[in-house]
């Protein structure tokens, strides 16, 4: 059973997205908040296994609202939902811990299959999201393009490194290295540790 919050400011939305999913299988609805505030203070004792997130709300925009969570309740995936498809929001979201990006716009399917997906700690990302990741690519070669410090994380996994072993040897949070971590297996398209260190091995990245 997968246990799914909202938090939008549109109760319409709220609403809409609340029946589509109330009586399906598998899904347990957990309840909503209109802005930033009253998710924070709902996480304060209680845990859900995902948060379907706008971006835009009143008090405090979803990208914010996103770190923070990540940063007090890691366990917790979040998949974005919204009707912004600009590459700086979708990028920011992701760098920000998002498990997934789906627009509004988006049919039943595609928000059962993305809530499964980021529930089983996979990335889900729409179309438009996945044209943002392809420009991280490098036109000459098709590689991906890691920045320092993602090319710096990614040594220190292959080398065999915790979370909590890079972050105190980088001299940064945890939840710093599981965004950056985040960050390059959607780069990679890899979905585990072994598959990111195949990956890096055989393209010549570390």
């Amino acid at each position: 059973m997968i246990s799914v919050f909202i938090v939008d400011d549109h109760p319409v939305v709220v609403e809409g997205i609340r029946s589509l999913l109330i009586n399906e299988e598998g899904i347990f609805w957990a309840g909503h908040a209109l802005n930033a505030a009253s998710c924070i203070s709902y996480f304060e004792k209680i845990t859900v296994d995902v948060i379907l997130m706008d971006i835009n709300l009143p008090d405090k925009s979803g990208i914010e609202l996103c770190a923070e969570i990540k940063k007090n309740k890691p366990s917790i995936q979040i998949l974005a939902l919204s009707t912004l498809n600009q590459p700086s929001y979708i990028r920011k979201m992701i760098e920000n811990g998002a498990s997934g990006y789906i627009l509004k716009n988006a049919d039943k399917e595609e928000l059962l299959i993305a809530i499964k997906d980021v529930a089983a700690g996979k990335t889900h990302l729409c179309l438009e999201a996945l044209e943002v990741v392809k420009h991280i690519y490098n036109c000459e070669t098709g590689k991906p393009i890691l920045t320092r410090r993602e090319k710096e994380i990614l040594i220190l996994i292959a080398e065999g490194l915790t979370n909590a072993e890079m972050a105190e040897k980088l001299f940064v949070s945890q939840w710093t290295i599981d965004s950056h971590r985040k960050s390059i297996m959607t780069k990679l398209n890899t979905k585990n540790t072994a598959m990111l260190i195949k990956y890096a091995i055989e393209n010549g990245l570390v």
